[in-house]
């Protein structure tokens, strides 16, 4: 099998954000693999401009990566006890698009923040949020990185070896749902 295509969806648009970091880090350690880091940076969903315009061409554009994926990662942030604003609108309007970007798609999902549980109720909610797109989500093992700004070494390496293992065995994981 030629080099798989990995896309990556950053629940927080910040250049420098950890989750961002928690991706590229899943990339480095998923292995050899084509990367496109997906732009969630998409209008708010409107009924009423999808009505009068149709689905914006940024929201067709990622719908399409999702269906050139073999494998997708998406990690969030919590903010409030859930997962972020943008990841939220981002899947919104992919439901939007012709047909199930994500139907039988393998998925894996992490999470990155500042609190001690690292998201863990923002994973669980995402996890929910993705049942309606149909995914074939790998379920372990779970990542929840808290206190993840101190997570991270200069070149944006995993700092501690089991947050570091754990990651590299959810990507054995992925990679074994497109290999099997």
């Amino acid at each position: 099998m030629p080099d798989p295509v990995i896309v990556t969806l950053s629940g927080s648009l910040r250049r420098d954000a950890t989750n961002r970091k928690l991706l590229l880090e899943a990339v480095r350690l998923f292995g050899d693999a084509n990367h496109i880091d997906a732009d969630l940076d998409l209008p708010l969903y409107d009924g009423d401009v999808e009505s009068r315009d149709g689905i914006p061409a940024a929201v067709q554009v990622l719908a399409d990566q999702i269906v050139a994926a073999d494998v997708v990662l998406i990690s969030t942030p919590e903010y409030n006890k859930g997962p972020s604003g943008v990841l939220k609108n981002a899947l919104d309007w992919v439901s939007r698009t012709e047909g199930r970007p994500f139907a039988d798609k393998p998925v894996a999902v992490m999470s990155a923040a500042a609190g001690q549980t690292g998201g863990e109720n923002a994973q669980a909610i995402l996890r929910d949020f993705l049942v309606s797109f149909r995914p074939r989500v790998v379920s372990e093992p779970l990542l929840h990185l808290g206190g993840s700004g101190g997570q991270f070494d200069d070149n944006g390496h995993l700092t501690s070896d089991e947050h570091t293992t754990t990651l590299a065995a959810l990507m054995q994981n992925l990679r074994a749902e497109i290999e099997g």
